[in-house]
């Protein structure tokens, strides 16, 4: 919902939107990961796109995954569309830093929000809730801040 709202308020396509497929990946080989990718891609070719939906990776997907998505995306329009994804490789077009962004701005949020509340953020005691790519980065970037990670939570 927030993804949706604050997307909405700057005009642009990040909306929020999840899809999926039920597997398990852990399970899976690479060639079947690619595989499956490539036909929920195809599945929903029709309902992202730069200027429509633009998936982000989440939940067990990485750059490679959203590499695939861009490509078979790329395939329909009969040419590289790098926009139709964020998170793909930094060679496809993808930021530099991408991949720690979402960490990071975690970790200035709680550096601005210890100023405005007058709370030293040197030794502050912390909790990060998720500890995948976001919450991991987060709390290396608040532990070498010196702010004091005392707890992180893993989702099975």
């Amino acid at each position: 919902m927030w993804m949706t709202w604050k997307c909405a308020v700057v005009d642009i396509p990040f909306g929020g939107g999840k899809g999926g497929v039920t597997c398990n990946p852990k399970t899976m080989s690479q060639s079947e990961i690619e595989k499956l990718t490539r036909r929920y891609t195809s599945a929903i070719v029709h309902n992202i796109g730069p200027d429509l939906d633009i998936p982000a990776p989440d939940v067990y997907t990485n750059a490679q995954v959203m590499a695939w998505i861009m490509d078979t995306y790329s395939m329909t329009r009969g040419h590289m569309v790098p926009g139709v994804v964020t998170g793909k490789p930094v060679c496809l077009g993808s930021s530099l830093d991408c991949n720690e962004a979402t960490g990071r701005g975690v970790f200035h949020t709680v550096e601005s929000a210890c100023e405005h509340l007058k709370i030293p953020f040197k030794g502050a005691k912390v909790v990060v809730q998720g500890f995948g790519n976001a919450g991991s980065i987060a709390a290396h970037l608040l532990d070498g801040g010196q702010a004091d990670v005392i707890a992180v939570s893993v989702y099975p």
